[in-house]
């Protein structure tokens, strides 16, 4: 007979069960199977955030993280052209392990060389979606590597980048799978461990989970719209409301109907307790200088109200969150120069604030590890405006858990002439470091065990042994 995982075993006789029983009771045992064969987590102050910002659209990132001198910084303004930035502009990164490489940090990102000095940010280097190792354009073509579907799709990459399943187009995050195997970690079965301020994602979706999605004002939390306009707005409100729970509370015999009352009636008590949970979140400080903690662009706005939220964690019965923000715009075939300036500047400073937050007015900050990800590397070389897609690039971690002023992965030669990972002409990099190793680093220490590791993960095994005593790259602690 086949060998079953404890987990496998409740999960097949969990969906036996489906030929049997009514829907909503099946999804109840699901859930309920699932909770006994979640792996206990560890005890004290157990809290654990992830922050996932998608950067969409592909960030052209070796001119966020780039050479500063020698040669390396003259194969940089060789092959980038019209798109290189002067060494003289270019911030100063000091690596605590030097591997004799000048590097720069893009001039607009001071915030982030604020963190990274401190030792409270990382950089990955030439990541990407990967199903198994390339280690050369010569592996690339021969036909016996698993290449990504939809290599160079915008569509198909960001689908990938959250599900870290390149074969397949999936609709099951690895965000979603990790919220499926913790979710009796949380108290709170009414409000999701995923929260999302960017609405419907795949990273978050997960068999049995689905992220819960607010916006930056207010609390938070979406409700039945007001009668804007009218007078007496919560007496009319409050009717309002009253018709709504005698319309949930009726019986159906429609299972269907009977389904959407409930939901609707469990929206509503979410939407309740979530927005009474934020309004008890005292304001935070302002900067030393006066201004806002957070800036107004609404990529800090959001961050603000993930920290809000995280300041409300006990109240909300969560140990482990994760968070989903999308930043767009970065598909820059042209004017890349102008618009990186400013959109790297509100990545950097929306970083350095909810940072701050985290340490300053939370003292968190050690409990919850911020990452971005985009689709994609762009082109090294200019189409003569900007840059194209491309494959490999690089990644930004924050947390006062990360193993920061360090520079992980292997940062590749810019020099387009006998390059063994260029594919092209155009500076196309085939990624060093898979997402795989990226987003284990993450689960691990979010408290996904060992074992379940290639369940959120199918192809870790590609580029990592679960029975290692080491975290797949490094950026976090062992746990």
């Amino acid at each position: 007979m086949k060998k079953l995982s404890r987990r496998q075993f409740f999960g097949q006789a969990s969906c036996a069960a489906l030929g049997s029983t009514a829907m909503l009771s099946s999804i109840a045992n699901l859930k309920l199977l699932n909770a006994l064969a979640t792996p206990t987590v560890g005890a004290g102050e157990d809290y654990r955030a992830l922050v996932c910002i998608l950067l969409a659209g592909g960030n052209d990132s070796y001119n966020m993280l780039l050479p500063k001198s020698g040669e390396a910084y003259s194969n940089y303004q060789n092959t980038r052209a019209d798109l290189a930035l002067a060494s003289e502009s270019v911030l100063q990164l000091n690596p605590l392990t030097n591997n004799s490489m000048d590097f720069g940090l893009h001039p607009s990102m001071s915030g982030l060389k604020s963190l990274f000095d401190d030792g409270n940010a990382a950089l990955v280097s030439n990541i990407g979606t990967l199903i198994e190792p390339i280690q050369s354009r010569t592996e690339y073509r021969s036909g016996l590597k698993k290449l990504p579907l939809g290599l160079f799709s915008h569509s198909d990459q960001i689908q990938q980048w959250q599900t870290s399943v390149p074969q397949s187009r999936e609709a099951i995050g690895w965000g979603g799978k990790m919220a499926d195997i913790l979710a009796a970690t949380n108290q709170n079965d009414n409000i999701s461990m995923n929260i999302s301020l960017s609405g419907r994602n795949v990273f978050q979706s997960g068999e049995m989970t689905m992220e819960y999605t607010i916006s930056n004002k207010g609390n938070g939390a979406e409700g039945i719209e007001p009668f804007y306009g009218y007078p007496n707005n919560g007496f009319l409100d409050r009717i309002r409301r009253q018709a709504v729970d005698s319309l949930m509370e009726d019986v159906y015999s429609d299972i269907f109907k009977s389904t959407f009352a409930n939901l609707t009636s469990d929206a509503l008590a979410a939407q309740e307790e979530f927005s009474s949970a934020i309004a008890g979140v005292a304001p935070f400080a302002d900067k030393s200088n006066g201004d806002p903690a957070f800036s107004e662009h609404y990529l800090p706005q959001n961050l603000r109200m993930v920290a809000k939220t995280i300041a409300a964690r006990q109240e909300l019965g969560m140990k482990r969150q994760t968070f989903f923000i999308t930043f767009g715009g970065w598909d820059h075939h042209n004017e890349v120069i102008e618009s990186q300036q400013y959109m790297l500047g509100v990545v950097s400073s929306a970083l350095k604030e909810f940072f701050d937050v985290l340490k300053n007015d939370l003292q968190i900050e050690n409990n919850v590890t911020a990452f971005t990800v985009s689709d994609f590397g762009r082109t090294l070389t200019s189409n003569g405006q900007g840059s194209d897609h491309a494959w490999g690039g690089n990644q930004i971690v924050v947390g006062g858990a990360v193993n920061g002023q360090e520079i992980y992965g292997q940062y590749p030669n810019l020099n387009l002439t006998d390059n063994p990972l260029n594919l092209s002409d155009r500076g196309t990099l085939i990624p060093t470091t898979g997402v795989d190793e990226y987003f284990a680093e993450m689960a691990l220490w979010f408290g996904v065990s060992l074992n379940d590791l290639s369940t959120i993960l199918p192809n870790i095994s590609n580029f990592y042994s679960p029975s290692s005593s080491e975290m797949p790259i490094g950026f976090l602690p062992n746990v």
